[in-house]
């Protein structure tokens, strides 16, 4: 049995992304674990947890024409039966939001349901899609690496296709489990399998530089920080 969700947070806990990537290609996955550098944090901060999937694909049907009036009754009928967030009831502790969203130019995530995902303990998420509201989202401080900002809602847009499975965001296969860790330098994923490992390298490369970095403070007269103590 390998380590608990708790175990791999705090195996995981002060690495920085560039640790991991080290930590990575020491134990020989060179390739298939950093998302593109494309995704990009919506403001600077860091954040660690375990993936929780799901998945959006692109909306398949006829769009009606409607009065304002009706668009209101079927935008909610929209959100409750063809694009709806069942996986947050599902969200623990520790999670990492990993959004499979297809690439599609839609705000599924914005700064209410993100604020949601906080309360219910996650520690960040990251999309493939779009997130909108994102000035109140940075705002709020909620950790969040996407692609892509949007201005629309999801109807007519996007459904939901499941949760709790293999998805591929920033052209990484996620799977359930495995460990994220995100910080200005992107997200990156680690195969839960080698995570004991991967973390092991990570905490050494990161004590030979936290050393390193630290002799050359002394060497410009600068005051030590967290970064280097």
């Amino acid at each position: 049995m390998g380590p608990t969700n708790k175990e791999l947070l705090e195996l995981f806990s002060g690495l920085r992304v560039a640790d991991v990537r080290d930590g990575l290609d020491a134990v020989g996955y060179r390739l298939g674990t950093s998302m593109r550098p494309t995704m990009r944090p919506l403001w600077r901060t860091t954040a660690v947890g375990i993936a929780r999937t799901c998945r959006y694909v692109p909306f398949r049907g006829e769009i009606p024409n409607l009065s304002p009036e009706e668009y209101l009754k079927w935008s909610g009928w929209y959100y409750g039966n063809v694009c709806p967030y069942p996986w947050i009831d599902s969200i623990q502790p520790g999670d990492f939001i990993v959004i499979d969203a297809s690439g599609v130019d839609a705000g599924l995530m914005g700064s209410e349901n993100t604020l949601t995902c906080l309360a219910k303990g996650a520690t960040g998420l990251v999309t493939s899609g779009g997130v909108r509201d994102t000035d109140e989202v940075i705002m709020q401080k909620v950790p969040l690496w996407t692609e892509m900002v949007s201005q629309s809602m999801v109807q007519g847009r996007l459904m939901y296709d499941g949760k709790d499975s293999t998805v591929c965001v920033g052209g990484v296969t996620v799977e359930p489990g495995d460990v994220i860790v995100a910080d200005g330098d992107g997200v990156i994923v680690v195969p839960r399998q080698v995570a004991g490992a991967v973390a092991k390298f990570a905490h050494e490369e990161n004590a030979r530089d936290r050393k390193n970095r630290r002799e050359r403070y002394v060497q410009l007269g600068r005051e030590a920080d967290d970064s280097v103590v």
